[in-house]
C-alpha cells in the first residue's frame, strides 16, 4: 500500500479515537509509519534525501521501542503494509501533517490526565513526533531546493536553445571594453 494511503488511514483512525490510550496507540502507529517511510526513502528514494531518510527511520524506530505493547492496537503496525512511496514530496507533506495532528492530540491527552504513567507516555510520544517532524521538514526543504535547482537548469537550457546567452549579464553578449586613452594605465608610459 502506498504511503499517502496509509497516512490517510492514520488520520482517519486518529480522528476516531475516543479514549486516551487509543490516542497514544495511534501515536505509536504513526511513528511506525514514519520509520517505514524513512526506511523506504533511504533505500529507494531520491539520492538527496537518503541521509535524512535514515534519520527519520532511526527516530521512528527509537520511538517504537518506547511504546508499551499493551497500548498498541491489535493487528500490529499498519506500517507493515507499506509497499511504496510513489511521490516523496506529497507523502512527506502528508506525514508531516499527521505528525502535527498527533502532537496536538497527545498534548490534549497529557493535559487532561491525572495518571502519571499516561502523562509520561504522552510526553515520550510528543518528543518522538517532534523528532520525526524535524526530519520530515528537513527532507521537504531539501526537496524544494533540489526542485528550484532543476527549474533553474531547465530555464538555462531553454535560454540556450533559443540562442540566448543566459549568463549573469542578463543574456546580453559580453564584449571586451576598449581602453579609454584618458584613463591612467597601470604600466609606465
Amino acid at each position: 500500500m502506498d504511503a499517502e494511503r496509509l497516512v490517510a488511514i492514520g488520520r482517519r483512525a486518529l480522528a476516531e479515537c475516543r479514549a486516551a490510550l487509543d490516542v497514544v496507540a495511534e501515536a505509536w502507529q504513526v511513528q511506525a509509519l514514519a520509520q517505514a517511510i524513512g526506511s523506504q526513502l533511504a533505500v529507494n528514494g531520491p539520492q538527496e534525501l537518503r541521509g535524512e531518510a535514515r534519520g527519520l527511520s532511526e527516530a521512528g524506530g527509537r520511538a517504537g521501542m518506547l511504546a508499551d505493547p499493551a497500548v498498541l492496537r491489535s493487528g500490529g503496525p499498519r506500517a507493515a503494509q507499506l509497499t511504496a512511496v510513489a511521490d516523496p514530496g506529497r507523502s512527506l507533506d502528508a506525514l508531516g501533517t499527521l505528525l502535527g495532528e498527533v502532537g496536538i492530540a497527545l498534548v490534549g491527552v497529557a493535559c487532561a490526565t491525572d495518571e502519571e504513567g499516561l502523562y509520561w507516555q504522552c510526553i515520550e510520544a510528543i518528543d518522538a513526533a517532534d523528532e520525526s517532524s524535524d526530519h520530515v521538514r528537513a527532507m521537504l526543504h531539501r526537496l524544494s531546493l533540489c526542485e528550484r535547482d532543476r527549474e533553474r537548469r531547465r530555464d538555462r537550457e531553454r535560454e540556450r536553445e533559443r540562442g540566448g546567452y543566459g549568463g549573469r549579464d542578463g543574456g546580453r553578449p559580453v564584449t571586451a571594453r576598449r581602453p579609454d586613452p584618458a584613463e591612467p594605465t597601470a604600466s609606465p608610459p
